[in-house]
């Protein structure tokens, strides 16, 4: 599956970026080049999935492409996909990924049920002591107030959050397989969750790809539980709303204030360039944003006409092409699609 992942991620950015492109949009680096990335390439829903990604399995796996032939690598990290690697991209299954709404919040879900499930089951047992499966002491507080809202010791709660797991999983449209992956994760009374490492080798995959399933599920499951009272409440605050990096909403704050981007980089004391990205961040993923301060109509036009004919969004490329416009002007109008 990582490898799969990784080709679908190569093959969008094909001749346009380096191979490093591709490990910082795994790992949910928040730069301004690889937030603008995930948009020019539509690959949202790989941003952050593996933020503890080791950079030598990703350049091992690389290295594996490069020895399949499904690569070919410049000693300046740029590439390009062969034949035979894009012919095998295209035989990779479509995945159910949304990385770029939960960047790691997913875990925090499956934290807080696995949580109050080991709880609800130390309780029916009679056990007040235990030692949490989740050491966050944030998840510890949100769980215990949850118990207690619900009145957990009357026992309707683990009655209602069973029946709302069982139908909710029953409906989501992943093998059976990977549904158990959840399962086989939770502990309870005398039932100790399963290791990655015991899964990996029950499932004959490696660790990587077991985590991998695991993400997914918990995407396709956090996208499908609307109705479900009580799963919704166990997700609260895990779906990033605000999409804009931190740095970038300060940015959008002054700029909707009347500030221009010279005067923002003197409030905030950031270099000039750093403003024009997140200018370009607030272009990309607000829908109402307007460019037309910046941009004319046909200047824009102009870009995208010289992107279809160079077949290429390189700023390098369409800057010598065009000649009369900034490479702020050439972000803004990728950034915003063509209209």
């Amino acid at each position: 599956m990582f490898h799969q992942i990784l080709l679908q991620i190569f093959q969008k950015l094909n001749h346009e970026r380096t191979i490093s492109a591709a490990y910082h949009i795994l790992r949910g680096k928040r730069s301004g080049q690889t937030i603008q990335d995930i948009g020019l390439f539509q690959l949202h829903p790989y941003f952050g999935l593996l933020p503890k990604l080791p950079r030598e399995v990703f350049d091992e796996t690389v290295a594996l492409f490069q020895q399949y032939s499904w690569l070919e690598v410049q000693a300046s990290g740029h590439y390009s996909c062969t034949k035979v690697g894009l012919q095998r991209a295209a035989q990779t299954p479509e995945f159910l990924l949304a990385g770029w709404y939960y960047r790691g919040n997913e875990h925090l879900f499956f934290g807080r049920l696995s949580l109050i499930i080991q709880s609800l089951s130390y309780h029916q047992t009679n056990t007040r002591s235990f030692t949490p499966i989740s050491k966050d002491i944030h998840i510890q507080a949100w769980v215990r107030q949850f118990l207690l809202e619900h009145h957990y010791q009357q026992g309707h709660l683990q009655k209602q959050l069973w029946a709302e797991c069982e139908q909710a999983l029953k409906e989501l449209p992943v093998c059976e397989e990977n549904k158990q992956l959840m399962v086989y994760r939770l502990s309870g009374h005398q039932l100790p969750g399963w290791t990655w490492q015991q899964l990996a080798m029950e499932r004959k995959e490696t660790v990587l790809d077991c985590q991998l399933a695991f993400i997914e599920l918990l995407h396709v499951w956090l996208n499908s539980i609307h109705g479900y009272p009580l799963l919704q409440q166990i997700a609260e605050g895990v779906r990033v709303q605000a999409l804009l990096t931190d740095s970038a909403q300060q940015t959008a704050f002054l700029y909707e204030q009347g500030y221009s981007i010279d005067q923002i980089a003197q409030i905030r004391k950031l270099k000039q360039s750093t403003i024009e990205d997140h200018i370009v961040e607030m272009a990309m993923y607000e829908p109402n944003f307007s460019i037309g301060s910046f941009v004319t109509y046909g200047e824009a036009a102009k870009v995208w006409q010289a992107s279809k004919q160079y077949q290429t969004k390189k700023l390098k490329i369409l800057y010598e092409v065009i000649g009369d416009m900034s490479y702020f002007q050439l972000k803004l109008v990728l950034a915003k699609g063509e209209v």
